[in-house]
């Protein structure tokens, strides 16, 4: 907590050596750090301040991680407004080592908010009736010739399925990654893996593939290394997400994300 206030700063570090699966994300040449990580810093910061639902996380500037060494990140958490449970957050990060004058830059910016949310659904019966598999053959090969290049960790895509604009996805980590789901609401690179069935769906596969907007995330579980998901169009490049564990049962509502 920072000092005389409600508010709250978090520290956290990144870098290829410390979290080896964020090399496998390579954007236009460079190691980029998905939004999903930044989503999964936003739940942590609301559990850490009693806020168990994210409203609202925008990216606004891209973080590159260098080949060698870290980049420090900070995350602040402002105290909630007189008669309100909604708390306004930042992400910053410069690289590590940065001289003290260095200025921080805004990665992302959002509320978390004590509302909690009970799921009234689930994906037991799997696949839906009538659903139509899809094929997955050529999808990374045609992500990497637009400058989306994908290691194991991010290739964990199990099978797919489309029924009437709705997109079904099965997904797990691969088990190298697997052994460390338990450390995340759900892990950034599985949540980052399922949104790569959307580049199925469209011929050209276009930078709009990386989301920018998520609003209404909240968990129900956590630590799950495989997922069955639901994506529900809910207009030009929106989408909301149901996200179950292996069995069907609810882990994470997300009402949406914009591409």
């Amino acid at each position: 907590a920072v000092a005389g206030s409600d508010a709250v700063l978090l520290t956290s570090r990144l870098s290829v050596r410390s979290h080896p699966w964020l090399a496998d994300h390579v954007v236009a040449g460079s190691v980029l750090v998905p939004g999903t990580v930044f989503v999964e810093l936003a739940v942590q910061a609301g559990d850490r301040v009693g806020c168990d639902r994210v409203e609202e996380l925008t990216l606004q500037a891209p973080l590159v991680l260098p080949e060698d060494g870290a980049v420090q990140v900070q995350l602040s958490v402002d105290a909630p407004e007189p008669g309100e449970e909604r708390r306004a957050l930042r992400v910053y990060a410069r690289p590590e080592g940065a001289s003290a004058d260095r200025p921080w830059t805004l990665h992302a910016t959002g509320s978390v908010t004590a509302e909690p949310v009970v799921a009234d659904w689930d994906l037991s019966v799997w696949p839906p009736a009538g659903a139509e598999p899809v094929a997955l053959e050529g999808l990374y090969e045609r992500l990497a010739g637009a400058g989306l290049v994908y290691g194991s960790a991010f290739r964990g895509l199990r099978d797919v399925w489309v029924s009437g604009g709705e997109v079904f996805v099965e997904a797990a980590l691969p088990e190298e990654v697997a052994a460390e789901a338990s450390a995340y609401g759900v892990h950034p690179a599985l949540l980052d893996t399922v949104l790569h069935a959307l580049g199925l769906q469209t011929p050209e596969v276009e930078g709009a593939m990386l989301p920018f907007l998520w609003s209404g995330v909240s968990l129900s579980a956590v630590g799950v290394s495989a997922v069955r998901v639901r994506l529900s169009p809910r207009g030009s490049g929106e989408y909301r997400l149901r996200v179950a564990d292996a069995a069907g049962q609810p882990v994470a509502d997300i009402d949406s994300l914009v591409l």
